[in-house]
């Protein structure tokens, strides 16, 4: 039933925010009593924490896929910026503003046990780069892993980047994708340009 409930809130959370969304509208939605969602959950903070797991745990095993299934660094990542896009088009822009205005302080403070932003896994990608002598072996890891998390994160950013005067790939483009290329060697570069026509 927790499960039935998390898979619930994701969907309403993605398509309306997290703030419109009460419980009555989640029982309505999964066709059970609001009471039953308040024996599995205490509220609606606890509920948000258990989605924010599922979705670092779904963001893990998409991680560890593309990995496996790319042959190098940056493709890896063009693969992951096209799969964070069709995941940010499904999702209501309230849904990132309600995260960013009233539940930072969840994902600051539960960081070790919701695990987002997952910097361990990403990581992974960065050093991968370095050693296919793809990214700059003089770059920071981790500084620069936090730098492309936080570059991926802002995309969505309606206050930012307003939705009617810059499209996203715009947005990819000039800001996530630019940054990319000032820590790529020669040879990552060359493969930045291919893999940007495409994109």
């Amino acid at each position: 039933m927790r499960e039935r409930i998390i898979e619930g809130a994701v969907n309403l959370f993605k398509s309306y925010g997290v703030k419109a969304v009460t419980m009555d509208m989640l029982a309505g939605h999964i066709g059970i009593s609001k009471r039953t969602i308040y024996e599995n959950f205490s509220d609606k903070d606890e509920l948000f924490e258990a989605v924010l797991k599922l979705l670092a745990e779904r963001q893990k095993i998409l991680i560890h896929r593309i990995l496996n299934d790319s042959d190098n660094a940056i493709e890896a990542i063009f693969r992951l910026l096209e799969s964070n896009r069709d995941h940010f088009q499904s999702m209501s822009p309230a849904f990132h503003d309600d995260i960013k205005k009233y539940y930072r302080e969840i994902i600051l403070h539960k960081s070790d046990a919701c695990e987002m932003p997952d910097y361990r896994n990403n990581i992974q990608i960065i050093e991968r780069g370095i050693k296919q002598k793809l990214f700059r072996k003089d770059i920071n890891p981790a500084i620069v892993n936090r730098c492309l998390y936080s570059l991926g994160m802002s995309i969505m950013d309606g206050e930012l980047y307003p939705f009617e005067d810059f499209t996203r790939r715009e947005v990819i483009k000039n800001g996530f994708v630019n940054y990319l290329r000032g820590i790529s060697t020669d040879e990552g570069n060359q493969l930045i340009e291919k893999l940007m026509a495409k994109f």
